[in-house]
């Protein structure tokens, strides 16, 4: 009779040591889960564009591109090879906060 009651405490132990476990990698893998949910929200955003609103954005930007490049010249064609190319974009965008825009009424 001891012995039916000590399987049944160790299948307990087992499955509270399975349990534990279980939670301690969801735990673990929170940070991720956030991660990429964080990361389809950014690349939806950066998906819908920016805000404008025609009289009231002020933008200033300044696009600087840099490139090496290589031609050849042969007797019968000319051949433009891009090595590198970068492009660096600075700047601000202010856009009016919607209560402020004239909507027509």
């Amino acid at each position: 009779m001891r012995k039916c009651f000590s399987k049944r405490g160790q299948s307990t132990l087992e499955y509270a040591v399975l349990i534990v476990v279980i939670i301690a990698a969801l735990i673990a893998m929170q940070v991720y889960l956030k991660r990429g949910i964080q990361g389809r929200m950014r690349e939806s955003s950066d998906q819908i564009g920016e805000q404008f609103s025609p009289g009231y954005t002020v933008s200033n930007r300044v696009t600087n591109t840099f490139s090496n490049t290589l031609e050849t010249t042969d007797a019968y064609s000319t051949t433009t090879e891009i090595l590198n190319q970068f492009q660096n974009v600075t700047g601000a965008e202010n856009v009016m906060a919607a209560a402020n825009e004239y909507w027509g009424k």
